[in-house]
């Protein structure tokens, strides 16, 4: 009786499994890519945490004590991205203390020759998540060459008369580009943007959301604003003129600040908005997207009872990575 050779069949078994991962992995790569070069031009959700970031500095609530340990690489502070593939183009909606990771992970929505240096930056207001990622466009960093940064008048006044920021503009490292409310600044014949001021503590700039305008729909992003009810504009009606609303949800509820006074960071709480929004129909309540969430806010866990509520009442949230397409 023949002896079997067992490392020949183990040869042949362990190129066959290669050869079939090769496969997969290959189609799971041009999948992707079709997947993410779609459409001509898609906003990323690059960003969902509040400025501060999770876990927060000297917080040892249950929120944060296991993170210290063992972060979470999703957890990022506020940032969308907006590519356009047709014209090879990519912006930042605010540059975060993360925007290290975030211009990579942009980088990767666009064909392999694209660079990681933005397009543009739009930035919102001068709250440490929302612009103090500037720093890493200087000589110490990337050392850019006149990256436009979009900026209302006393936002850009700031940036132009403090430091270091302003060793940023007399370097080149940024060039301030001046932009005005309700002001449409077109990037292509595929982009639009369009600032409107927004109610919030406006101690050194301004505060803005932007309207976000591709060739087929339009988005609306809000980071920041004090209670709905504050705005001259009625967040119902302008959630009716867009395909997508991105809406400042930092607190689900109250009851999760206890060692702050609630009344001086006004946010617009997700159960209020709620509230508020449960009249519209499924098909403007799926417009709504909640982003910019504080450490303490339950919706960032994935399976939380507030995550089931605000997807049961028919209403969506943020996470990173997430497209969707103008």
């Amino acid at each position: 009786m023949k002896k079997k050779n067992y490392t020949v069949y183990f040869l042949i078994i362990f190129s066959i499994f290669l050869t079939d991962c090769s496969k997969k992995n290959k189609s799971d790569i041009v999948k992707k890519e079709i997947v993410t070069n779609k459409n001509k031009v898609s906003i990323i959700v690059l960003g969902t945490v509040q400025d501060a970031g999770s876990p927060q500095i000297a917080c040892n609530k249950k929120c944060c004590v296991g993170l210290f340990n063992q972060p979470d690489i999703k957890r990022k502070a506020v940032s969308l991205g907006v590519v356009d593939r047709e014209h090879q183009k990519k912006y930042l909606f605010d540059a975060t203390p993360n925007i290290v990771a975030q211009i990579k992970n942009l980088k990767n929505f666009l064909n392999k020759k694209s660079t990681e240096i933005p397009d543009g930056v739009f930035l919102t207001h001068a709250h440490i998540g929302h612009y103090t990622g500037l720093m890493y466009f200087g000589k110490e960093a990337m050392n850019s060459d006149r990256l436009p940064v979009y900026a209302m008048p006393k936002m850009e006044y700031f940036l132009k008369n403090n430091g270091p920021w302003s060793q940023l503009v007399s370097k080149k490292n940024i060039l301030l580009k001046g932009i005005k409310n309700e002001n449409e600044i077109k990037l292509s014949s595929n982009l639009k943007v369009i600032p409107f001021r927004v109610p919030h503590r406006d101690e050194f700039s301004e505060t803005v959301g932007y309207t976000i305008v591709g060739p087929h729909k339009k988005a609306l992003f809000i980071p920041d604003i004090d209670k709905w009810g504050k705005w001259d504009k009625k967040i119902i009606d302008e959630i009716k003129k867009v395909d997508y609303a991105f809406l400042d949800a930092t607190f689900f509820s109250g009851k999760e600040i206890n060692n702050r006074d609630i009344s001086q960071i006004p946010h617009p709480f997700i159960i209020e908005s709620m509230k508020l929004f449960k009249k519209l129909n499924s098909k403007e309540k799926k417009k709504i997207i909640f982003i910019h969430f504080n450490h303490t806010n339950p919706v960032l866990l994935l399976n939380s009872e507030a995550s089931k509520q605000v997807l049961e009442n028919g209403f969506k949230i943020a996470r990173i990575n997430d497209v969707y397409d103008l």
